[in-house]
């Protein structure tokens, strides 16, 4: 058995991919016999009863700009420090490269045991979107990879995340170890409350999942729809998230006369609705430049829902073209003709939508049997002195 610490800055009940992510890391290794010990910051003090792992979660404030994230300082909690010690910890797993990510690295320093990071995002995007800042998004970026030098394994999402990381001037050795996702089956009472809630009757549905953030490029999503809508075609559109953009987004819909077919859904965390929505839509439109393994794609595929994406961006890793989903240009009009097709030809895309839901969807049980691998290699490499020493110093 061993004791592994995940740590992330995002976790339950926030449902962003990297929280999703470290939550299915706890939650697989647990069904595999292994004691697992969730590092994140307080998100939810409500009662947590039924999950196989524990958290230790520290003291946090929400983001400016971004109430539904917080961000705090783990070595500042006094509980949280006086619950961590008591925890016995073989290796640790950070999912992020800033504050969660620092405290796994003082814990992995101080105990003298293996830390694992996981490469997830283009932080230099964000940093660029939040500073306006070619020199500060450098800085931050440099502190990113930074960190990753002092794991002593990284691991990316996909071999676009790795060349991205490469970018960013990371020089050492970079395992890919994909997402999985969960596998379940459609429930035809959820398929029918999406219809009721949101009244999609019979007309196609075009859906989005993830953050309201222009960096999603959820402005050609609208563009690409309002082509369609010039073009005679009947449909609804379902935007699912929450995020810094929202208003602009709103105002952008009224802009482009697409309020009456459009369906701002929210932050989802009901699973079973979020899956009802991927199973009633016709496809999931998913043009982001910015993603790198999406579980949103992972997903809709498990529920039979094909996706479009930008073809060169890291979320088409996972994508060939016609068969197991549909790539487009990056333009409103390369989008608005891949989903008049869409609209147009049920048969292919009922062949799609079948091999999307066969080849895209791996489990992660079968994934984490190979993680579980990586970490005992460490494990026994750290006891036999072989793993270089870390320190805390950073940028």
């Amino acid at each position: 058995m061993l004791r592994v610490g995940q740590f992330s800055d995002t976790f339950l009940p926030i449902v962003d991919g990297v929280g999703r992510v470290a939550y299915a890391y706890a939650e697989t290794l647990c069904k595999l016999g292994h004691q697992v010990t969730v590092g994140c910051p307080m998100y939810d003090t409500g009662y947590r009863g039924g999950l196989p792992f524990e958290i230790v979660d520290y003291k946090a404030a929400p983001l400016p700009g971004m109430k539904q994230y917080k961000q705090g300082e783990a070595p500042m909690d006094p509980h949280y420090r006086k619950r961590m010690r008591m925890i016995p910890l073989d290796i640790v797993h950070a999912h992020s490269p800033f504050t969660a990510g620092s405290e796994a690295l003082r814990l992995a320093v101080q105990r003298k045991i293996p830390l694992v990071g996981t490469f997830h995002s283009k932080y230099y995007d964000d940093f660029l979107k939040a500073t306006k800042s070619e020199t500060l998004a450098k800085l931050g970026t440099k502190f990113v990879v930074d960190f990753f030098h002092r794991c002593d394994e990284v691991w990316a999402v996909g071999d676009s995340t790795a060349d991205v990381l490469r970018s960013y001037g990371y020089k050492g050795d970079i395992q890919v170890m994909p997402n999985g996702v969960a596998l379940r089956t459609v429930d035809p009472a959820a398929v029918k409350e999406v219809n009721r809630r949101w009244q999609l009757g019979s007309d196609p549905v075009i859906l989005f999942v993830g953050q309201m953030n222009w960096k999603k490029n959820i402005r050609t999503v609208l563009e690409a729809c309002a082509l369609l809508r010039r073009d005679g075609r009947k449909f609804h559109l379902v935007l699912a998230g929450q995020g810094p953009d929202m208003k602009e987004i709103e105002e952008k819909i009224y802009e482009l006369d697409l309020k009456s077919c459009t369906h701002l859904a929210g932050h989802i965390t009901d699973m079973k609705l979020l899956d009802g929505l991927y199973a009633r839509a016709d496809v999931f439109a998913f043009p982001s430049l910015y993603d790198s393994a999406p579980m949103v794609i992972r997903e809709a595929a498990v529920m039979g829902t094909p996706s479009v994406l930008v073809r060169g961006s890291c979320a088409a890793d996972v994508m060939t073209d016609g068969q197991n989903g549909y790539l487009c240009d990056d333009t409103a009009e390369s989008l608005c003709d891949v989903m008049k097709n869409v609209m147009d030809d049920k048969e292919t895309l009922e062949r799609i939508s079948l091999c999307a839901q066969e080849t895209i969807p791996v489990p992660w049980d079968k994934l984490m049997v190979h993680a579980v691998e990586r970490y005992e290699r460490l494990i026994a490499l750290n006891k036999e002195g072989k793993l270089a020493k870390k320190n805390l110093r950073m940028i």
